[in-house]
């Protein structure tokens, strides 16, 4: 809830067109998923960092975070009031794709602790543009596994909103936040 409340805040500046920057796909069968896919307007070498390194994720992600790039590593935002967002590190493809067993919001205990599958590609379109798509699967049956999965719906695509507009509008400045 947190997460999605600063990227809200933070894209009420965007531009109109940055809503319409994500493509969402409610999947149904035959393995429920979410997928999102968005083009940015960065080198491929960019958008890797942005995604893998703290320097990178905390420009677009949140102002506190942890990455460690390898099997096992955290992919954590570290929201106010002990929250967290993200996930662990399942298995990195250098500038290829990025895999983390995901957290749901804290509002979808089961969701949490028995995770998804949120795996990113990155495509180079051309020296200036770079395709990323996020699958998330391992969907489960059940009221909080269909209430987690139409948050993400929307939460998820915001939060490549907000990386589109980090290579748009520049790195976000936490400090007007506080």
């Amino acid at each position: 809830m947190i997460a999605t409340l600063v990227m809200a805040l933070i894209l009420g500046n965007a531009q109109p067109e940055s809503a319409d920057v994500v493509k969402v796909s409610r999947i149904a069968g035959p393995e429920k998923a979410l997928r999102f896919e968005v083009t940015v307007p960065a080198p491929l070498d960019e958008v890797w960092d942005a995604f893998t390194t703290e320097a990178g994720l905390s420009a677009w992600l949140w102002r506190d975070v942890r990455v460690d790039p390898r099997p096992g590593g955290d992919w954590l935002a570290l929201y106010p009031d002990g929250k967290t967002g993200g996930g662990t590190i399942l298995s990195v493809e250098p500038k290829r794709r990025l895999t983390l067993s995901a957290m749901a919001p804290e509002q979808f205990p089961t969701v949490r602790s028995e995770r998804t599958r949120a795996v990113f590609e990155f495509e180079s379109l051309s020296p200036s543009q770079t395709r990323v798509v996020l699958l998330q699967t391992g969907w489960k049956s059940g009221a909080e596994w269909d209430a987690a999965y139409d948050y993400l719906a929307q939460g998820n695509a915001i939060l490549l909103r907000t990386l589109h507009r980090r290579f748009t509008a520049g790195p976000i400045d936490w400090s007007r936040l506080r």
